[in-house]
């Protein structure tokens, strides 16, 4: 460790307090930042984009002894209590405090660049496992329409991998702002056409609805569906995406 940390003891710290509103959705919009966690991602994220963090936090400063931290990364001991607090995905791993990067709204007026994803889900788990498969197969561009979950929620972020950190992540309103979207727009639908026989653009948005509502009837998409054996009604929307991307992906190679 380069220098000696701070000690925050009380929960009634305004700094401690300010991480721990970063736990939901709220408190992330409103501070516009994030707390990272994981034994893996968080040496990853620290050696690969150390600019991203201001913070890193334990409860053991044996845990960060031999750490080269750069020196605008701030030290800081919590108490154990505290500490367990934060870390609510439980890994006893030191924390990192990140600042959410902004989220431009998108242009639709202008035309898609390689694969665009267009995303409404939102439950956190299933847009981080949604966006690690986006940066695995080469959509930078990843569209979070009203209603998404916070792509820095803890659970996405646990999910996702560091996948944010590899994607541009822009806002994309109301499905109703869709409908005037330049360029060609592809979803998955149970009635589409086979996916399997589908000759992809190389520039073209992916659109994805909610788990189990899918995506509005008047939403001017071609729609595609992912052949199955039928044994089961339908895949999972992560899973189903998730195959999609790859189809594109080696389609375009």
């Amino acid at each position: 460790m380069n220098r000696p940390p701070r000690l925050i003891e009380s929960l009634q710290n305004p700094q401690f307090k300010l991480w721990e509103s970063l736990l939901e959705s709220r408190g992330l919009k409103k501070q516009g930042k994030f707390l990272l966690a994981g034994l893996k991602t968080v040496p990853e994220a620290l050696a690969r984009w150390p600019e991203r963090f201001s913070t890193v936090l334990f409860a053991d400063p044996t845990q960060i002894d031999g750490w080269s931290l750069p020196a605008h990364i701030d030290p800081v001991q919590l108490a154990p209590a505290l500490f367990r607090t934060l870390d609510a995905s439980g890994t006893g791993f030191p924390l990192l405090v990140g600042g959410v990067p902004e989220m431009p709204l998108v242009d639709l007026s202008q035309p898609p660049h390689g694969l665009e994803l267009v995303c409404a889900l939102g439950d956190p788990n299933n847009l981080g496992a949604l966006l690690r498969s986006a940066a695995a197969f080469n959509a930078r561009r990843v569209i979070l329409l009203e209603g998404a979950a916070h792509p820095f929620h803890p659970k996405c972020l646990r999910a996702a991998s560091n996948a944010q950190f590899e994607l541009t992540l822009l806002r994309g309103g109301r499905w109703d702002d869709l409908k005037g979207a330049v360029g060609p727009m592809v979803a998955l639908d149970a009635g589409g056409a086979d996916m399997a026989a589908f000759p992809w653009p190389r520039d073209v948005r992916l659109v994805l609805g909610e788990e189990g509502q899918g995506i509005p009837d008047d939403l001017p998409v071609r729609r595609l569906s992912i052949p199955t054996t039928g044994a089961v009604e339908s895949l999972n929307a992560t899973v189903a995406a998730s195959v999609a991307l790859f189809s594109y992906f080696t389609s375009i190679r």
